[in-house]
């Protein structure tokens, strides 16, 4: 059996679902889709999401920010919100789906920010939550993650990698985890399968970044090494508008 799972970072499900969104999801038929930035909580949806999909919260204390919903046909055996013993933080970032043949993280990791006001929270989080997933592998789950990871891994990641080596999701030190990531037997699915490809899942919505595709490929699906057997296509629907970024995708085999 095949399965399709979408992750999209939408800037805000609201805005989302007035540039097309229902008619995305139902015409792209995923069987799980993770969204990121929601910015909302499900009382404040004013179009019905497909009936088809069970639907799975994470909103941030603070209203209109961050926030995680993830959308299942299946019923998951168990759904973390929040994981990490469900302290995080309050921003809404990670929800976990646990199927019986494998565990699905939906994470909306932290910007570091042009000012670098919020480098040290995001490589905090990026520590724990290498720690939490390598930890989830020893205890035998099949791990895939998959969400917004506010970081280019390397030049051929983004468009203009000399202009940014300074700017926080381009510096050594986020990279440097992106490394350690992979070290650790993790496994980038989209390079994995598409090698030399060039493609972005974020423009700036600055001076016409997106027509001119100068942009970044900061969303993943990242799967323990072992698994990595089973995914069979990884790809970036970057034709697909309604958010400065665009949804990226696997289908695996189970």
């Amino acid at each position: 059996m095949k399965i399709k799972i979408i992750s999209w970072n939408v800037n805000g499900i609201r805005a989302a679902t007035k540039k097309g969104l229902i008619n995305y999801i139902e015409k792209e038929n995923a069987d799980i889709y993770c969204f990121q930035e929601v910015k909302a909580r499900k009382a404040q949806i004013e179009t019905p999401l497909p009936s088809k999909y069970l639907d799975f919260w994470n909103s941030a204390e603070r209203a209109g920010y961050s926030g995680t919903l993830t959308l299942s046909k299946d019923e998951p055996k168990m759904v973390i919100i929040g994981d990490r013993d469900n302290d995080w933080d309050n921003e809404g970032r990670v929800i976990v789906s646990k199927f019986d043949e494998f565990t699905l993280l939906n994470v909306y990791f932290p910007n570091g920010q042009r000012d670098k006001g919020r480098l040290n929270y995001k490589m905090e989080f990026y520590e724990q939550f290498l720690k939490y997933i390598n930890e989830l592998r020893e205890r035998g789950e099949k791990v895939i993650f998959c969400g917004d990871v506010n970081t280019a891994h390397n030049e051929i990641d983004l468009a203009r990698p000399k202009d940014n080596q300074k700017t926080s999701g381009f510096l050594p030190i986020e990279r440097e985890w992106m490394d350690k990531l992979e070290s650790d037997g993790w496994v980038d699915t989209y390079r994995e399968l598409n090698k030399d490809e060039v493609e972005y899942s974020w423009w700036s919505q600055r001076a016409g970044a997106r027509k001119r595709n100068v942009g970044w490929r900061i969303d993943y699906f990242f799967v323990d090494k072992a698994m990595m057997g089973q995914v069979k296509s990884a790809f970036i629907r970057s034709e697909i508008e309604g958010s400065d970024h665009a949804p990226v995708g696997i289908e695996i085999e189970l």
